[in-house]
């Protein structure tokens, strides 16, 4: 029987993409999640007819690989990544290697490296920048851990990464040691929110001071785009400008609750800054 190259555990939407981005590489994958009917409707839905295999038990997962076993891991930062760590380490051997993909806090990450590998399990701290089309179509990578555990994974990363409009050259780089790859995108988040608070607030006043339309809005986000300030936040803050809710026929813009979410890697940053 056949193993697979590369397991993932988590479908949710970025590991859903995930998986599909590393099958279309050329690299067969076994999934498992933790609900067993999440597993079933994506194997028989976008993921059918495709080098993915389902299994519905850690047991089963694991012994579909083949060693040394490399594991991803796109699952909730904190706890649920120590739990899930916690119920295969009884199941793998050494020199296998777990990749834990999440934002997750690099003090936490260089714990969990040392915690592995005093068992012989390799590890590795991997921010994932790009969002849902990004773990589908190529994400930026930033592995951090053991160098040598980077290289059992090293042709699979380059092949799934986003690629540098210039060169052709893969979003990924072997960051460092221990948490530093977590690390690195702590601060990827903390600079990008901050960015994102500095076009909220030139929103905010050029609507009170001015109170331009939604199109007068694009038409000058659109500038800026042309410019020094051309980013993917400006170019998307641009089209959320042309967005029209389509119950009052008005700008989806203005129906957008003052308010926003946040998963903890900016306060992270800001405590370490």
């Amino acid at each position: 029987m056949n193993k697979q190259v590369f397991g993932l555990i988590g479908l949710g939407v970025m590991g859903r993409s995930f998986v599909l981005n590393v099958e279309r590489n050329g690299f067969g994958v076994a999934v498992y999640n933790r609900t067993t009917e999440t597993t079933k409707k994506y194997v028989e839905g976008v993921a059918a007819g495709k080098n993915i295999k389902p299994a519905y038990t850690l047991e089963e997962f694991v012994g579909a690989l083949e060693r040394p076993r490399r594991i991803m891991l796109l699952v909730k930062a904190g706890a649920p990544v120590d739990a899930i760590i916690q119920q295969l380490v009884p199941l793998l051997d050494k020199k296998d290697l777990i990749i834990d993909g999440g934002n997750s806090y690099f003090l936490d990450t260089e714990r969990r490296a040392r915690e592995l590998e005093a068992k012989g399990i390799n590890f590795l701290g991997m921010g994932v920048s790009g969002g849902e089309e990004g773990a589908l179509w190529g994400p930026s990578l930033m592995p951090g851990g053991s160098i040598n555990a980077y290289r059992e994974v090293e042709s699979i990363m380059s092949a799934v990464a986003a690629k540098a409009e210039e060169d052709g050259e893969p979003c990924v780089t072997y960051i460092g040691p221990g948490g530093s790859g977590h690390y690195v995108k702590m601060v990827h988040n903390g600079i990008e929110y901050g960015d994102m608070q500095l076009i909220a607030e030139a929103y905010d006043l050029l609507k009170r001071a001015l109170g331009l339309s939604s199109q007068e809005f694009y038409d000058i986000f659109a500038e800026w785009n042309k410019a020094e300030l051309s980013s993917f936040l400006i170019e998307i803050t641009a089209k959320v400008f042309k967005k029209i809710d389509e119950e009052t026929g008005k700008p989806l813009v203005d129906f957008i609750l003052d308010k926003a979410g946040q998963k903890g890697t900016g306060k992270w940053m800001s405590e370490n800054a």
